[in-house]
């Protein structure tokens, strides 16, 4: 039996239908909602990376048929057997997986999907390289290819590399969408536990103009006197 079908017949084995109703509350599926359509087997993430790690060397073009899934699990596992491909290949692999990575943005589209790939992908394969497709991605008018653009630099964080997600930051300053204040903050508050002085020097000149979610991911960590302080102000 080929590859692609075991590991969807093993899905749906361990598809849970009362699992799958929560997750399709807690993933907002519904009319004009940001996952709207999408479609859940209701298995968890770690249920989800056994699956990856017993499949992981899944041939790319069958991957592929994972991310053109309109089932939220399939489309997850296709993306965590790229970051294991990435993260085992080498420079010509991982460049061959961040083209497809970026060829399947619109297929990338939902919070998860985007936060546990983005950084690990694009992050560590632009950490050497010119950044330039980030701020593309910042610029789109899709929520994902935003949310890739921010994330991304999650591990340039990590790396005490703090340029592109003050960059990007600013950009998504005005950003309509609550998952993009959310993932900024967020960004902001892991830049802040490296080097707090640069964080709030780029709070003291943006946060009036930052929406309250944006704010208060980012000062989630300061003491309390100084959090009301930003918030009171």
């Amino acid at each position: 039996m080929p590859k692609l079908i075991k590991i969807k017949s093993e899905l749906k084995k361990l598809a849970n239908p009362k699992q799958a109703k929560i997750l399709m509350q807690f993933f907002k599926i519904g009319k004009g909602e940001y996952g709207e359509g999408d479609i859940f087997l209701g298995i968890k993430v770690p249920v989800q990376r056994q699956v990856v790690k017993k499949y992981q060397d899944l041939p790319l073009k069958d991957v592929q048929q994972l991310l053109n899934s309109k089932i939220h699990e399939h489309r997850l596992v296709g993306v965590l057997i790229l970051v294991r491909q990435f993260m085992k290949g080498d420079e010509k692999q991982r460049g061959v997986i961040y083209k497809i990575y970026l060829k399947n943005t619109r297929r990338i589209n939902n919070w998860d999907l985007v936060d546990l790939s983005a950084p690990n992908i694009v992050g560590t394969y632009l950490l050497d390289k010119p950044r330039k497709i980030l701020y593309q991605l910042a610029k789109s008018k899709n929520l994902w290819e935003r949310r890739i653009g921010i994330m991304a630099t999650f591990i340039f964080i990590r790396n005490n590399d703090f340029k592109d997600t003050l960059a990007i930051s600013k950009i998504l300053l005005n950003d309509p969408h609550d998952l993009i204040h959310k993932a900024v903050g967020w960004m902001l508050r892991e830049l802040g536990k490296r080097d707090q002085v640069i964080e709030e020097k780029f709070l003291k000149e943006h946060f009036q103009k930052m929406p309250r979610t944006m704010l208060r991911y980012a000062i989630e960590k300061f003491p309390e006197k100084k959090r009301q302080g930003y918030l009171r102000k």
